[in-house]
């Protein structure tokens, strides 16, 4: 049964977000770049909290989310009139690390940890975004049925991340429910970006540089042999355009074969490929620059994420780890991707609002 939900009509109404696994923002930057105000960001990892209150003035909270609880929902959203639950659950079942190690059980319990939240607290928006994957697996089923249950208009889908304005084919589940009414994802509106378009100006590196006006625009080092690689590689090309003395053994056996874009250069042309946690290693995918003798660098990984170039991912003098930023880059959920969702929200809460007044609702019913 849905229940009626009603918004203040005399008023905007107020809104608060708070964002489970927030990471190092991105989502929750996203989010306040399209106009929500973002309370409270939670993540095990106390290497997010910087970057998320420095650029989204949210607080960081520091907790297992299977820790976290309904009345400490009720304390960060406070007496607004509109709750958002949001957030990118890692599902670990896609690790490739974990995938034989752990029970079903095991595999699923952020995602039911989430969704034990949402019925416990009942936000009047909820919001996930995930890997794609995720939407043909049973616990997803169980997941939105609990939803609607719960009293929520669901609605997902799977996007391509260049459609938002992101210049990567990254593919991803997005799901937007609400109690108020029907809700769906914003079509895209931005025009699609190239490599190109966001890093070509970026100054200038070698492998293993780092930009003296930025820490983050820092490139890994390489061996020789790797740089000898690259200087032989061709932007959208494969390993098989080097020489055979240059090719490793794994890419001389029939397995290493199905990995061409192991070692590649990108494209100027086209958009990045997805980035990962080790976007910024030459040999971890097609993460090498395109005319550049190197790696793309931490900043430039942000960049294609969507990630303002300022955006500041470490106080000033601390030291660059590139696991470390390279965890926090390219787990996060793309901002641009965030503000897509923070403007669907918008526009459905002006929608129902509308349709709460007296006035302008037998108006849209005349």
């Amino acid at each position: 049964m849905i229940e009626i939900v009603h918004l203040p009509t005399d008023r905007e109404p107020t809104v608060k977000v708070v964002d489970l696994f927030c990471g190092a923002g991105g989502l929750a930057f996203g989010l306040k770049t399209a106009g929500l105000n973002v309370a409270a960001g939670v993540d095990l990892d106390p290497a997010c909290k910087w970057a998320l209150e420095e650029n989204t003035g949210a607080e960081f909270v520091c907790r297992d989310v299977s820790k976290v609880t309904a009345e400490d929902l009720a304390l960060w959203y406070g007496d607004a009139d509109v709750r958002v639950l949001a957030g990118c659950a890692p599902c670990q079942p896609f690790s490739t690390y974990s995938q034989s190690r752990k029970t079903a059980d095991d595999r699923w319990t952020l995602l039911r940890q989430f969704k034990r939240l949402v019925e416990e607290c009942k936000p009047e928006i909820v919001t996930m975004e995930n890997v794609r994957g995720l939407g043909t697996q049973p616990i997803w089923k169980e997941f939105v049925a609990a939803l609607e249950t719960a009293g929520y208009h669901t609605h997902w889908d799977e996007i391509d991340c260049s459609e938002y304005g992101i210049p990567q084919s990254r593919k991803r589940l997005v799901l937007i429910g609400s109690r108020l009414g029907p809700i769906k994802l914003m079509p895209p509106t931005e025009p699609r970006l190239t490599v190109k378009d966001v890093i070509a100006t970026l100054p200038k590196l070698a492998a293993g540089e780092t930009d003296p006006c930025d820490p983050l625009h820092a490139a890994a080092s390489l061996s020789e042999t790797n740089l000898e690689r690259i200087r032989a590689s061709k932007p959208g090309g494969t390993w098989r355009d080097w020489p055979q003395a240059l090719r490793a053994q794994c890419h001389v056996r029939a397995t290493g074969k199905t990995y061409p874009a192991v070692y590649g250069r990108m494209e100027w042309s086209k958009p990045a490929p997805t980035m990962t946690t080790q976007c910024y290693g030459f040999g971890n995918g097609r993460f090498g620059h395109p005319e550049q003798d190197r790696a793309i660098s931490l900043r430039e990984a942000a960049i294609i994420q969507s990630f303002p170039k300022n955006y500041r991912f470490l106080k000033k003098g601390e030291r660059v780890s590139f696991s470390k930023l390279g965890t926090l880059i390219g787990n996060a959920v793309p901002p641009k991707l965030g503000e897509a969702i923070g403007k669907t929200i918008l526009q459905h809460l002006e929608r129902v609002r509308l349709s709460q007044s007296p006035v302008d609702g037998e108006m849209a019913r005349s």
